[in-house]
């Protein structure tokens, strides 16, 4: 217990600890609280024409499509056409038409419709008596925001992994690991020192984050309880791992920083591009995987899919455990 308390004591002191616990709870009430954003302005086409160059209705027919900054000089107009932060089309007369310039930076929509625009405007009449259907605006981020709040859970759930990581390696560095060489503890008593700070603080983490995002029955709330336990176990005893295996503080960085894009792309890409058979398997031999997809299940009521990701996360703890003992008592027996 004594020991437990110090690393109680050595976190609430460690204001990057308390910061990184309470990242996830920030970043999840800013996504519950400020809604959707709208990215529909980065594919709103704006024209720049020069001042006495196109006749009145040309510009009334420009200003359907979207709106028209008059320049006085072919200087002005071409350097609003070269700034990079502006998707401008620059539109001119060509005879009884229009040509178009752009700077060959924009977005894929805006160059299709600077090539498009004087065929479209030599047929505007034809256009004008075409029965127009107008289909409402997509959410551009509407599909991935099913993915965004997962992945913030996920990151909340393994950041005991971090912490225990740094943790360990601190010890290295000040001496302190030596002194837990030759105190009298199990392994099992070690990694219930060690891992239970992480798991409890991610855990709450994870259970402040889940009930600002979701929005669910008291089964899926339980299971959800669930998910997040076993995942943050399965954290904090992978941290143990990195936190043994490092050498120095860089090291222990680059080991972290690959875990955690093991956790993120993994069910990232899984998730885009959908996988199954023997690849799914493999996916989930990382842990952040069926936990994601349990989430995922949940959130979509499907109770069976997040049973079977229970499961796998149950078999994670167990081996990660077993393995963890294993290595340890071989130590202590060669150094015996």
């Amino acid at each position: 217990m004594e020991g437990l308390k110090y690393q109680l004591k050595s976190v609430l002191k460690d204001k990057f600890c308390l910061m990184t616990f309470l990242l996830p709870i920030v970043v999840a009430i800013a996504l519950n609280f400020m809604g959707s954003i709208d990215l529909s302005s980065l594919g709103e086409h704006h024209f720049g024409v020069l001042e006495n160059d196109l006749p009145p209705e040309t510009i009334t027919w420009l200003e359907r499509y979207g709106p028209v900054t008059f320049y006085e000089t072919v200087e002005e107009l071409t350097a609003a056409i070269n700034e990079p932060s502006t998707n401008i089309i620059g539109v001119k007369a060509d005879g009884a038409s229009i040509k178009t310039t752009i700077a060959g930076d924009e977005l894929e929509i805006i160059r299709q419709t600077a090539v498009t625009l004087p065929a479209l405007y030599e047929q505007r009449e034809d256009v004008g008596q075409a029965e127009v259907q107008v289909l409402e605006r997509p959410d551009i981020l509407g599909s991935l925001q099913g993915i965004f709040i997962p992945m913030v859970l996920i990151v909340a759930m393994f950041m005991g992994c971090t912490f225990n990581a740094m943790n360990i390696i601190s010890e290295k560095e000040d001496g302190v690991a030596f002194v837990n060489e030759v105190l009298p503890m199990t392994p099992s008593q070690y990694i219930l020192q060690k891992v239970v700070v992480g798991f409890l603080f991610g855990s709450v983490s994870s259970v402040v984050t889940a009930c600002i995002c979701f929005q669910m029955s008291g089964l899926q709330y339980e299971m959800m309880l669930v998910l997040i336990v076993l995942s943050a176990f399965v954290a904090a005893l992978i941290g143990l791992f990195i936190g043994k295996l490092s050498e120095s503080l860089m090291i222990g960085v680059v080991y972290i920083k690959i875990v955690m894009l093991l956790f993120i792309a993994v069910p990232i890409v899984c998730a885009l591009i959908g996988v199954s058979g023997p690849l799914a398997v493999i996916c989930n031999l990382v842990p952040s995987q069926p936990a994601f997809e349990g989430i995922m299940a949940l959130s979509n009521e499907n109770m069976g899919t997040a049973m079977k990701d229970i499961g796998i996360l149950v078999i994670h703890c167990i081996a990660w455990s077993a393995l963890y003992v294993l290595i340890s008592t071989r130590r202590k027996k060669q150094k015996i």
